[in-house]
């Protein structure tokens, strides 16, 4: 049978249909539970790519990390360097480090993992109970700070040296959206364009979300005092081809004598910070660190909660590709 030009052009539009339908990648929605808390990835899975393949690969790298970086890991390459062992440091140590002093250096020591030993005497679960003296913080701050540490390489391996044995290092800060950043990597080594990454609450995201327009991501609502998350939606963004991330104070503080004591501590003073700033939202575009936005959205929202509200707007104006929404009391 002759087709008329008409059908013929009606039959190559169809052929055309049908072909860009069956490249259009399947949105996939795959969770999991590490570093303390639970993991998801939305992405659209190329032809031939199993949300069970992406799940055993997230699994595997989440892992990997926890070995590496992990604090409460008390076999970790972290934890082992923390108790004065000499271990050969892996590439995810190695980077959680260079990022860390980067930003250490950047933030003029607001964020400082070194300040290790300062969380430690603190702790995450104080309360207005317990004493902290000025002695106990100010012979901390004697060994606190990224410059204490160096990197020594040795027959091919990398080591981490200190210029005092009491001096340790805490990624609590920058390793989950490190996470972030790993999967998301793995991801796209997989063929993977569009997809967002969450790994205990810092984030990742890239090209168009299943609804093919950006992704859809819902701020919480600080509610002091909410260790589970007030359920309540401060503002919902769109967002694409960013790290964004929030840190706050408002899960654990404790208030003494009417003041407030927050969890993060200013590495400054040694002591929690007091200013009224509640949370901090990061959100990084920057094209030069493609690969480690979320990394470094970490790490600033929490530089930013160090530092107070109005410091924050002048930090984040100085920076490439950052945006920051600030919530106070």
């Amino acid at each position: 049978m002759r087709l008329s030009p008409l059908q013929a052009l009606c039959a190559a539009f169809l052929l055309l249909l049908a072909a860009s339908c069956g490249d259009a990648p399947r949105y996939a929605r795959i969770e999991g539970f590490a570093q303390g808390g639970t993991w998801h990835i939305i992405c659209g899975l190329p032809r031939g790519v199993r949300p069970q393949e992406v799940k055993n690969l997230a699994d595997s790298l989440l892992l990997e990390i926890d070995r590496s970086v992990s604090g409460y890991n008390k076999g970790s390459i972290l934890s082992r360097v923390n108790a004065g062992e000499e271990v050969a440091l892996d590439r995810h140590f190695l980077a959680n480090f260079e990022m860390s002093k980067k930003v250490w250096e950047l933030s003029h020591c607001a964020f400082d993992p070194s300040a290790a030993p300062l969380f430690d005497l603190w702790g995450f679960g104080f309360t207005g109970d317990e004493t902290v003296s000025d002695g106990a913080v100010d012979s901390i701050l004697a060994f606190v700070g990224m410059d204490h540490f160096s990197l020594e390489e040795r027959d091919g391996e990398t080591f981490l040296r200190s210029d005092d044995p009491r001096c340790k290092l805490n990624f609590n800060a920058i390793a989950q959206g490190y996470s972030c950043d790993c999967i998301a990597s793995a991801l796209e080594e997989l063929g993977c364009r569009d997809y967002l990454v969450e790994v205990g609450r810092e984030i990742v995201c890239k090209g168009l979300s299943q609804r093919g327009g950006k992704w859809r991501i819902a701020l919480e609502k600080p509610v002091k005092g909410a260790d589970e998350g007030s359920g309540q939606i401060e503002e919902t963004l769109e967002l694409t081809d960013c790290g964004i991330v929030t840190s706050g104070n408002y899960r654990k503080f404790y208030e003494k004598d009417g003041k407030k004591y927050a969890h993060t501590i200013d590495p400054s003073t040694g002591r929690p910070v007091t200013h009224n700033l509640l949370s901090a939202t990061v959100i990084l575009t920057d094209p030069s660190l493609e690969g480690r936005l979320a990394s470094y959205a970490d790490a600033y929202a929490t530089w930013m909660m160090v530092i107070g509200a109005d410091a924050a707007r002048t930090a984040a104006d100085s920076l490439p590709g950052v945006e920051v929404i600030l919530i106070g009391e």
